[in-house]
């Protein structure tokens, strides 16, 4: 490295936390780290800190957990710093335009789709949803809007038939520290080569709510067989079979023709439990019941073979005993 930028850094899970590494094995002075205030986790429900404020502790570097950016304390903070460049992974606040404007470079944010395709808060998942065949990484210049800075460099990956939100998330980790070491070493000029994004091309990844986990049955298979890969492993899909909830972490969409109710299995074996879709039927190859661990279709079905026998009924609500 030619160049060692003075950097502010911003960002609070792991997958801002790979970053963080990287720049720091780059030899960038990080002058500060900005994440999430610590949040209560765990079954005792003890106050944890952020995978970049441990990253932060553990190489020396000041660590600000402001629950706000919009102070004169903030601000102030912040300008104090002298930074160059403030990169910006997966933050979790609004940073508005008074802070954008305080380092001599501005602000980097590393976003994990190819923008303007999904901007906001889950891009990941909703590529998956979506039946995407690629996503990737952007690094754009922040601006006020959400998402909507102009792009400076891209990377791109394959999204596999297999992919969950999980291994694509893992991938991508492998991607965007690169792409950021690579930013970072050509400022200032890659930046005036920076182009605007395409406002009409722009999707929106909202943030994932637990009433979207539950299956709809009448939904066609392939719709499904991709929620439930884009929902695994941190917000996993589910339905009730009687009084237990099924977490349904793999499945795969079948052609299968039939004249089943939406929700009723009409087959089972070792390679799955075959459920009735309002198209197609989904081949349910992994679920886990209520006090047990995530199980392979064969094992599920020598513990709960009559509760998974053909004509049991899939429902959107707990079946009275």
């Amino acid at each position: 490295m030619s160049t060692a930028r003075r950097v502010i850094f911003a960002g609070t899970p792991e997958f801002a936390a790979a970053h963080l590494d990287a720049v720091i094995a780059a030899g960038h002075d990080v002058c500060a780290v900005l994440t999430q205030p610590d949040r209560p986790a765990g079954r005792g429900k003890q106050l944890q800190p952020s995978a970049v404020k441990r990253r932060a502790q553990a190489a020396g570097i000041t660590v600000l957990q402001p629950a706000s950016l919009r102070t004169d304390e903030s601000h102030n903070l912040l300008r104090a710093l002298n930074a160059e460049i403030m990169v910006v992974v997966a933050y979790g606040l609004i940073l508005p335009q008074s802070i954008l404007d305080i380092p001599t470079h501005g602000c980097l944010n590393v976003h994990a789709s190819l923008l303007p395709r999904w901007r906001g808060a889950a891009p990941i998942q909703r590529a998956i949803e979506a039946g995407d065949t690629h996503t990737g990484i952007t690094i754009m210049q922040m601006e006020a809007g959400l998402d909507t800075g102009p792009m400076i460099a891209k990377g791109t990956l394959e999204i596999t038939a297999s992919e969950t939100s999980g291994t694509l998330h893992d991938r991508l980790i492998q991607l965007g520290p690169g792409l950021l070491l690579e930013v970072l070493e050509a400022l200032p000029q890659i930046l005036a080569q920076a182009s605007p994004q395409e406002d009409s091309d722009a999707t929106y990844a909202a943030k994932i709510v637990k009433e979207e986990t539950q299956i709809d049955w009448t939904l066609d298979a392939n719709s499904l067989s991709q929620k439930i890969h884009a929902f695994n492993p941190t917000s996993v899909c589910f339905s009730y079979l009687g009084t237990e909830r099924l977490k349904i972490w793999q499945a795969t969409a079948l052609p299968t023709p039939h004249n089943s109710t939406a929700g009723q299995i009409i087959g089972s074996d070792g390679q799955g439990i075959v459920v009735a879709c309002g198209s197609g039927a989904l081949n349910i190859t992994v679920a886990q019941f209520p006090g047990s661990k995530a199980l392979s279709a064969a094992d599920l079905l020598n513990g709960r073979s009559a509760q998974l026998a053909n004509d049991q009924q899939f429902t959107n609500h707990s079946s009275p005993p």
